[in-house]
């Protein structure tokens, strides 16, 4: 068992992967792998989240950080709060997950677009990567709106 085996599973560079949710499992894994940050956009499920996933992260000597993303209504200051995050945390071996991955695409494109420098292509790409053939209208029309504040 490995974090590539998280579903959806991107790898950004050496220090940043995203993915789905991760099982019990694949957080050791993580753990072992000397991954120091778990970060958690998704909203707690019953029956797809895991029970305590907090206390898990912690018990295996990472830091944990959630913000509940609702999938149908994402909101400016969630994204505001990501930003912030992933600025604090810096350059510590992170895990960034949701339920499917398509959360965090939409957040970490973005965020890679104000503060990494990346090309409105390699954001779709990036996107598209896990959102193709998928149709989300509330999530494109809130892509778009923090795009055009980012891109004037």
């Amino acid at each position: 068992m490995s974090t590539r085996d998280i579903y959806n599973f991107r790898k950004i560079n050496d220090r940043l992967i995203t993915g789905g949710q991760p099982t019990a499992e694949q957080l050791q894994s993580a753990a072992a792998e000397g991954f120091q940050t778990v970060i958690n956009l998704a909203t707690f499920q019953p029956g797809h989240s895991l029970e305590d996933e907090a206390g898990l992260v912690r018990g295996l000597g990472m830091e944990y950080y959630h913000i509940p993303v609702e999938w149908g209504d994402p909101k400016e200051s969630d994204f505001v709060a990501f930003e912030a995050l992933m600025q604090q945390i810096g350059d510590q071996k992170t895990l960034v997950h949701c339920a499917a991955n398509f959360r965090v695409t939409a957040f970490y494109s973005l965020y890679a677009l104000k503060n990494l420098g990346w090309s409105e292509q390699q954001v779709d790409e990036f996107r598209a990567s896990v959102w193709s053939g998928s149709s989300y209208p509330i999530w494109e029309a809130f892509i778009q709106i923090i795009k055009k504040e980012i891109i004037g």
